[in-house]
């Protein structure tokens, strides 16, 4: 595949929150040096899941030799822009680095050298990931710089005593019913909640901006055709996502919060909308945010169309002093057991990017009690298998980021849709050095 040309892939948009700020020192931490262990430093983002599993402990006990030291930052945009200098200068790099999956194509196109080649390291099995997920790292001459943690199947999260206050179905195959097949059809939902909801104050849904990257995910062709080319601006579905998207934010059906934000997070235990777009990983910020209260009253549903926001990849810096038990580690935390654990951990949900894991009977009966006990494992594993590959390129995040800030001046500021759709195609174009 020549260089700067698209992969068909699926991508996600990056999560937003506050960090914690990635620790300067460089590869292989020697805090373990006077006790003779080895120690990996990790660098991780949000809730990727290894550590609320047990997985760090367990491989500690598995290799009393090793010392894990974790570093999380909250949000992945601040991460990633925190990881912008050491990127260039390839210093201070944790000896395990996790990459956003639309951050990937910018890894393996441009940031190739400072990464090793995990393609035959000890204990990888490339077979057991989903096909197009082990393809999503590998660089045009076949060196394969990351390996797939997550994915993140599309479903609807939904308040079961808010749609039953406002007449609606709560049942999840009912649910599900109500919008099978189109994302029109969860905005007339939507519009119906609105009318029938005894309590004024609620809201159908968080943000249109969620809606928005779930119809761009459940696309072949969105920003990028087969090509390589940005079509972003001339391709109609993506002005229908936006549409329907500014349709949901100029109605009164959204709670004009921003994903991953304070308020955001807060207005879950406050129980201020109904519906969330929820790919997998989603369960774990639900629950978490909405706490002991909302157990029980959140439900999962099957989405319109197949989609797929989310996933990531560990990768290992060439220049770590340790990257042979990097590399040992890498591999052991993205095998199908340790997927598995990980998806069952309650407070995660990252569903598994090894198909091995992903059709197991672990992952496949996997039903989540915070959620009224839903089969989480059948609903996201049969979603899995349906979503279609997005084609991506390096510049997919810049596009998406200016699409999604459109959208919130539609909905915070009141902006004509139309002309914030024209501020967002000079502001992309900008960025991209288009002008």
């Amino acid at each position: 595949m020549r260089s700067g040309s698209a992969l068909r892939v699926t991508t996600a948009v990056a999560l937003s929150a506050l960090v914690l700020p990635l620790a300067a020192t460089g590869c292989g931490s020697s805090d373990g040096a006077a006790s003779g262990k080895i120690t990996i430093r990790v660098d991780t983002f949000s809730n990727m899941g290894f550590n609320r599993a047990g997985l760090f402990e367990e491989y500690e006990n598995l290799h009393p030799d090793i010392d894990i030291k974790e570093v999380n930052a909250a949000e992945e945009t601040t991460y990633w822009q925190a990881l912008q200098p050491k990127l260039s200068t390839g210093q201070g790099l944790g000896d395990i680095v996790s990459i956003e999956v639309g951050r990937i194509r910018t890894i393996t196109e441009s940031k190739a050298g400072l990464f090793s080649d995990l393609s035959h390291a000890p204990g990888v099995r490339p077979g057991s990931f989903y096909p197009w997920k082990w393809a999503q790292a590998r660089t045009e001459d076949g060196k394969v710089l990351g390996l797939g943690t997550d994915i993140g199947p599309m479903a609807i999260c939904y308040r079961k005593d808010m749609f039953k206050q406002a007449g609606l179905p709560t049942a999840r195959t009912a649910v599900g019913e109500l919008w099978a097949g189109s994302w029109t059809k969860y905005v007339d939902t939507g519009s119906a909640f609105q009318k029938q909801t005894k309590d004024k104050s609620l809201r159908f849904m968080d943000t249109g901006n969620g809606l928005y990257n779930a119809m761009i995910f459940g696309q072949v062709t969105s920003y990028y055709d087969a090509d390589g080319e940005l079509v972003y601006a001339d391709n109609p579905s993506v002005r229908q996502a936006y549409d329907l998207a500014a349709r949901a934010n100029t109605s009164g059906m959204t709670a004009k919060l921003q994903q991953f934000q304070a308020n955001w997070r807060t207005s879950f235990s406050a129980a201020k909308f109904a519906t969330v777009v929820c790919p997998s990983w989603m369960l774990g910020q639900i629950s978490q945010n909405s706490g002991p209260s909302g157990k029980g009253q959140w439900d999962v549903a099957k989405a319109p169309v197949p989609a797929n926001w989310g996933g990531s990849f560990l990768a290992v810096p060439s220049s770590s002093k340790v990257k042979a038990a990097a590399q040992k580690l890498a591999a052991w935390l993205t095998a199908p057991a340790q997927q598995a654990k990980v998806f069952a951990s309650p407070a995660a949900g990252n569903f598994p990017s090894s198909k091995d894991a992903a059709t197991g009977a672990a992952v496949a009966g996997t039903r989540n009690p915070y959620f009224g006990d839903a089969p989480v494992g059948r609903i996201f594993g049969d979603a899995a298998k349906d979503m279609p590959t997005l084609i991506i390129g390096p510049k997919q995040g810049i596009v998406t980021g200016g699409i999604s800030n459109a959208l919130t001046r539609v909905e915070q500021q009141g902006m004509d849709p139309d002309k914030s759709w024209n501020q967002a195609m000079d502001d992309v174009e900008f960025a991209i050095g288009k002008n």
